[in-house]
């Protein structure tokens, strides 16, 4: 039986975005174990994915304790997998990938790198389809075991009947009927580069709230409470009214579960928006000035899905620039993100949601 580890550390985001790696696997080899590599607070989106059989937890104490990394490697190669697939291409990703001993080893190529792997695949730079370049060169990392497989580029999540009996149950305690209509704002992102700035934030519920008869469930990490309020006291009273601030997911598939019943999310770029994508939940992202909008404007297609950035509108401020340099003027590019240029947009998406 074939054994096949794929590796993705990081982010929420990515770890879902390479799940399609493990759901095109099970269909290329039925019979074959599949283990997924990625860190423990990841796991959420992943849980119940009848196409992995075992998620590998890499633990924050293997980067701090050389004997306990050591430990791991060796668990690692007594699984004995067959296959590798690195889509992480780190160095922390490169130790695993050696200390495998598998026959067939697979990541993306760099000078540095290109002799640990059987196959080097060379990333994209620009999309060939509305999935988005990180969703293509995931999967193009299939394409050298499957060149004529049909891949499917989109991440599910797989969430149970009883999470959705409690979220339904936790919406209704909190005055949101099945029939009342109510929307997810992915209100900040995970730090300050990749947040819409408070007041233009504000901006953008106030406009919501005006346009809509949706209720608002906020979402965002326990430690942003301070700047979620500092938010909040920028809008308007009907704004306020609306929005249901006793409501906040406690985990990450409690999120998953209330997003389900929502109408739309929209906000902030991040993991939370792929997330609502996973479940089929429509979206409009406002991206962060910095981020690459070619490579996660995933199935974006002018309606279900939407997105807006600087760049759209001004694309003067970035020349030939890279992402990494554009990081350092991040805040200074937001002031120039006025919301007068994406309330235009945002109200042809909530019209949208009305029919």
């Amino acid at each position: 039986m074939k054994k096949i580890l794929v590796i993705q550390q990081k982010m929420i985001g990515d770890v879902l975005a390479s799940s399609i790696l493990c759901n095109n696997l099970r269909q290329i080899y039925p019979k074959a174990q599949i283990h997924y590599l990625i860190y423990p607070f990841t796991k959420p989106v992943v849980e119940n994915n009848p196409n992995i059989d075992s998620c590998v937890l890499y633990e924050d104490s293997y980067k701090k304790s050389s004997l306990k990394r050591l430990q791991f490697l060796y668990r690692i190669r007594k699984e004995r997998y067959n296959m590798v697939i690195d889509a992480y291409n780190k160095p922390e990703s490169f130790l695993v990938t050696m200390a495998s001993g598998a026959d067939v080893k697979i990541g993306f190529f760099k000078k540095y790198s290109q002799k640990l792997y059987h196959f080097n695949i060379a990333p994209i730079d620009k999309p060939l389809t509305n999935a988005g370049t990180a969703l293509e060169n995931r999967i193009n990392l299939l394409s050298c075991v499957a060149p004529n497989f049909k891949f499917d580029l989109r991440p599910k999540i797989w969430l149970t009947t009883s999470e959705k009996e409690e979220a339904q149950n936790t919406l209704q305690k909190h005055g949101i009927l099945e029939s009342d209509p109510f929307l997810v704002i992915g209100i900040l992102g995970s730090d300050e580069s990749k947040s819409y700035p408070a007041p233009y934030m504000a901006q953008v519920l106030d406009f919501i709230a005006a346009n809509t008869s949706s209720k608002l469930v906020l979402n965002y990490m326990p430690k942003q409470a301070n700047e979620v309020q500092t938010i909040c006291a920028l809008c308007a009273p009907e704004t306020r009214s609306r929005i249901i601030s006793e409501l906040v997911p406690t985990n990450i598939r409690a999120f998953l579960a209330l997003t389900h019943f929502s109408q739309a999310l929209i906000g902030n770029e991040g993991g939370a928006v792929n997330m609502a994508k996973a479940l089929g939940i429509k979206t409009f992202t406002i991206f962060s000035t910095w981020i690459i909008k070619e490579a996660w404007n995933s199935f974006e297609d002018g309606s279900n899905h939407v997105s807006v950035h600087l760049q759209d509108y001004k694309p003067e401020l970035y020349g030939d620039k890279t992402a990494k340099q554009m990081k350092k003027n991040a805040l200074p590019l937001y002031q120039a993100f006025t919301p007068d240029l994406i309330l235009p947009e945002l109200e042809a998406f909530l019209n949208r949601l009305k029919n």
